[in-house]
């Protein structure tokens, strides 16, 4: 019930309430401690018969000769400063409980209105100054082992409360945004099968977003079932009668060119039909992938050109094995050579291994593609007349389909026209793995 009352501004606010009561606590705790914090008796005296014998050295000195009497009373463990005037240095922790006692080992020290805090960071640990009877001011810090043991302890302590305040946003600003992500990786999935319904959770808005991504996959998903649907049924519908307008135009008494010219209309309309079969079926993307031999399947291609009397070669590696659905990864291949071969008479196959990558490089010496259209090729429905005839068949669904059947499995479709004319396509797929 909470977390449906709760939106998401008002967890991110709770959120940072959470955090700086957290915040106040853990100071208040560690600002306690340290004011409380006390010197060993030994120390603690040692310290109070420093000041109390430095405090009258130094105040029994001529003023002039009063710095220098400082500097000859200092040690590697007791540094002290005369000051004739001027503010007191103080510090963010004042230490009472040390003060109390030094003050009960030196009740003067009491009166010369001593003053202690603790550097949390710099030389020296525990620092402080007192009064002078001329009201000078005389400035001490201590080396004490005891107090350095504070120090370092607090000021590892310090860090640690902002470390566990940072972990402890951070996880529950990754528990509140949980739906949020589980969303944004769902929509990068939307379209490429049926939909997969998330759960409602999360603050109210995010359930909301949840909601709405859901219907709005399902209706993706009918849209996109409805056009494939359609599609396939006005192919499949117009076959018919084109097989129909086939049977009658050999019937006809027509001369062969005529005959000729017509059947080749009808071939074209059949192909475009099953060009555009290709592209809105699911091209396979249900079937799970398989290991097969891309070397053998390329070379098998090309021969098969070759033998049909086509300028068809192969070169490079006789066996390379790769993950890939076999039915679309054929078509693909086959498109390509036989766009090679339609538009610049020749083609050349070469299967070579790139580190753990599988390349396939199908080249020709032909007209190639306008450097500035080699992105438009790519595109469904897209023709460049400028680069082919306007008398070739299809619907310039050819490339569409090779680019998707690629993707399907992961591979990589590159274009790009040789200095010396023609095109060189580039098909990458992942090395098939042990």
């Amino acid at each position: 019930m909470l977390s449906r009352r709760f939106g998401l501004p008002e967890r991110l606010l709770a959120i940072l309430l959470l955090v700086a009561v957290v915040d106040f606590t853990a100071n208040t705790f560690l600002f306690e401690r340290a004011n409380r914090f006390a010197l060993r008796e030994d120390d603690a005296a040692r310290v109070a018969e420093s000041l109390v014998i430095a405090s009258r050295a130094i105040g029994r000195a001529p003023v002039a000769e009063r710095q220098q009497v400082a500097k000859a009373l200092s040690s590697d463990r007791f540094a002290l400063d005369w000051r004739p005037q001027g503010a007191r240095p103080t510090g963010s922790v004042q230490l009472s409980r040390l003060r109390e006692q030094i003050v009960e080992d030196a009740a003067e020290l009491g009166r010369a209105d001593l003053q202690l805090h603790l550097k949390p960071v710099g030389a020296g640990n525990v620092s402080g100054s007192l009064l002078l009877p001329d009201r000078s001011v005389l400035l001490f810090q201590t080396y004490e082992s005891g107090a350095w043991s504070l120090n370092a302890g607090r000021i590892v302590t310090l860090l640690l409360p902002t470390l566990a305040l940072v972990l402890l946003a951070w996880v529950l600003f990754r528990a509140t945004l949980a739906p949020l992500r589980t969303l944004v990786r769902a929509s990068k999935t939307v379209g490429a099968g049926p939909p997969q319904p998330l759960a409602e959770q999360g603050t109210a808005e995010v359930r909301d977003l949840i909601h709405a991504f859901n219907e709005m996959q399902q209706r993706v998903y009918e849209s996109m079932t409805n056009r494939t649907q359609s599609m396939l049924a006005i192919g499949h519908d117009l076959r018919t009668p084109l097989s129909r307008m086939q049977l009658r135009i050999e019937g006809l008494d027509l001369d062969d060119e005529s005959r000729q010219g017509m059947s080749a209309d009808l071939g074209e309309m059949r192909h475009m039909l099953e060009s555009l079969q290709a592209f809105v079926e699911s091209g396979g993307s249900r079937l799970p992938a398989e290991r097969i031999d891309v070397a053998v399947m390329a070379q098998t291609l090309v021969d098969t050109a070759a033998d049909n009397g086509a300028d068809a070669t192969f070169h490079g590696l006789e066996s390379l094995e790769i993950m890939a659905r076999p039915v679309s990864l054929r078509r693909a291949l086959s498109n390509l050579i036989e766009n090679a071969l339609h538009y610049a008479g020749n083609v050349r196959v070469t299967v070579r291994r790139d580190q753990d990558m599988a390349e396939i490089v199908i080249d020709d010496d032909g007209p190639g593609i306008p450097a500035d259209r080699i992105d438009d090729v790519l595109q469904p429905f897209v023709r460049l007349d400028s680069a082919r005839s306007r008398d070739t068949p299809g619907m310039g669904l050819g490339l569409a389909i090779v680019r998707r059947a690629i993707q399907l499995d992961a591979g990589i479709l590159h274009l790009r026209n040789r200095p010396t004319g023609g095109l060189v396509v580039t098909v990458r797929f992942p090395l098939a793995t042990n």
